[in-house]
Formats: C-alpha cells, structure tokens, sequence
C-alpha cells in the first residue's frame, strides 16, 4: 500500500517506542495522525516531536486512552472523528503493549489479566472500533504489533512467560485470520503482522507503571524476594544481596533494554513501513527476529528444551 500525504493513520501506544517512531516517521510523510497512550506526557513530547518532523499541514491529534477499556477504546475513535471530521482512515496501528503476567501458576491473576488484556484485547478493542473506518476508505491497511514471542513462547528456560506470549500468539493468530476474511468482504484492505525481537523500546520501564507496581526502585519487598528466587534457580549469586541491590539492578536491566538493544525503535519503524508499502503481510523486525524465526521453524519439537535457548543465546546454527 502506498503511503502518502493527506492519509490519516491510527496508532496506539504512541506515547514512546515504535509507536512514537512510527508517528514520526509519518508525519514526515506528511501523513495525518492520531495518537493514543496511557501517557499524555508522553503523548504531548511525540506530538511536538511529530510537529517537528511534519511535512506541511499536517494534522496531529493526541488522546489518552486505556486500550485495555473498550470504553475508552471507542471514545478515542469518536474523537478521531471529530478531530478530523471524516468517517474514514487509511492506517490502524495497534502498537500498543506491556510485559508481565509471567507465571499462569504463580503470578497474581489480576497481573496477568491486565497483561493479556493490554497485549491482546486491546489488538482486538482496536480492530472492532476502527476497522469500519479502514473499510470506508479506498484503501486501507491494519497493522497489529505481535511479537517473536507470537511464534515461541519462551524467554528460556527458568523464566515464565505465559500472558505476554499468549496474547501474541493470539494477536498473530487474528491478523493472519484476517487475511482471508478481508479478501471475502473487503478486499481493499490488507493486514500485516509484525514480530519484532529486541527493539530499544521502554517497554521494561513502563510496564511497572501500567501494572501499579511503579518503577523497579518502587518494588515491594514481596515482590524482591521472588525476583532473588527466580534469578537464584538461574544461577545468580544474589542470595546475600540487599533488596536495594536487587531493584537496582533489575532498573538498570531496564535501561539496557532500551538503550542497548540490536534494533532501534526508528529502525524498527522503518522495517515496519517499508512492510507496509511492499504490502507484505509478515513482518520480522530485527536480524535477531529472522534467527529466531529459522530456528524454530527448523526444529519447533525443540523449541523449548535448554539446548534450543542456549544455541539461542550464544548465537549457534538451528538445530538439526
């Protein structure tokens, strides 16, 4: 699908990572915008940030918004509506994300829930409120955010990691879903599904805030001695660590996580939009996410034994 000046594109989670970079990089297009997060400091920089990088008048519309709230979810397409005064949309990014919810047997359930809720059903909330807005366009496309853990389910061994896989298998199972059925009943719009592997996103920073934990330096003694369990059973020597040490630690893996990631969150957009305008339907973003990708489809019986994350890690051939 050709982007282009005057189109009105759709992003949730824009406040930060690929979602500010995306709206960047389309408002240098000259591409009308608007924008939701939880955020709206967030949401206030990418606006100036987009007003920046605009190309001509472009329109720039900010709305905070819970994409796990259907409620807030529709109100946010009202306003899209109203901001623009128009019935239709060219671009439906649902960007939107969190971690968490680790553990289906040890993690609290509201954790979980909200987890899965934010990575899935706000996709889902996103796709029901704007997908009659792509259809009244002439052309459309609707882009959902999945993940690498779409495909394998696992952060290794040792570590949990049910609600944020789960919504991404889910996320990934609609949008190729949707391949046919828009074919059938609106063949004017296309869908993708990106899977992108480490991206330098704030992604670890943030999802404290969204579960009400805070910040790593926040976290409460609780929930220290089941990080120090976790991180002990994996072989770190942090038994005899203060807790300080450890919520120390764990905001500056954050940090790194962000800033020391093999894919940047602009690269990131770029690899997404140039998905877009080459109207593939699956898009690996990140040398990292295309490895990955082989590996486990050269030997998904596999994919989670501690052989298959140790070839992983230290960068080996799939398995044979």
């Amino acid at each position: 699908m050709n982007i282009e000046a005057g189109q009105l594109a759709v992003i949730t989670g824009a406040g930060s990572g690929i979602g500010r970079a995306l709206a960047v990089q389309l408002s240098q297009a000259g591409v009308h915008l608007s924008l939701c997060d939880l955020s709206e400091p967030n949401l206030e920089q990418t606006q100036d940030l987009c007003r920046t990088a605009a190309s001509g008048a472009t329109r720039i519309h900010i709305h905070r918004a819970d994409v796990g709230d259907e409620a807030q979810v529709l109100g946010f397409r009202d306003a899209v509506i109203s901001a623009h005064g128009t019935q239709h949309i060219n671009l439906l990014f649902n960007n939107a994300g969190i971690g968490g919810g680790g553990s289906f047997v040890k993690t609290d359930r509201t954790e979980w829930e909200r987890t899965f809720n934010v990575c899935w059903t706000g996709v889902y909330f996103g796709c029901r409120a704007f997908l009659p807005l792509l259809i009244a366009s002439e052309r459309g496309c609707l882009v959902n955010v999945s993940s690498v853990n779409g495909f394998w389910a696992s952060l290794g061994p040792g570590v949990s990691h049910t609600a944020y896989s789960a919504a991404k298998f889910a996320v990934k199972g609609l949008t190729e879903a949707l391949i046919t059925d828009l074919s059938l009943h609106a063949p004017h719009v296309s869908c993708a599904v990106v899977m992108p592997g480490h991206i330098g996103t704030s992604i670890a920073l943030n999802t404290g805030e969204v579960l009400g934990h805070g910040s790593a330096l926040e976290m409460s003694a609780a929930s220290v001695a089941a990080v120090r369990d976790r991180m002990s059973r994996s072989g770190a020597a942090v038994s005899d660590l203060p807790d300080a040490e450890i919520r120390r630690m764990l905001q500056q893996r954050a940090i790194d996580f962000r800033d020391k990631a093999p894919t940047t969150a602009d690269q990131a957009a770029s690899i997404i939009l140039d998905g877009v305008r080459a109207d593939r339907w699956r898009i690996l973003v990140g040398e990292d996410a295309h490895r990955l990708d082989e590996m486990v489809r050269s030997d998904p019986e596999r994919a989670y034994e501690p052989a298959f994350a140790d070839a992983w890690r230290d960068g080996k051939p799939p398995l044979v």
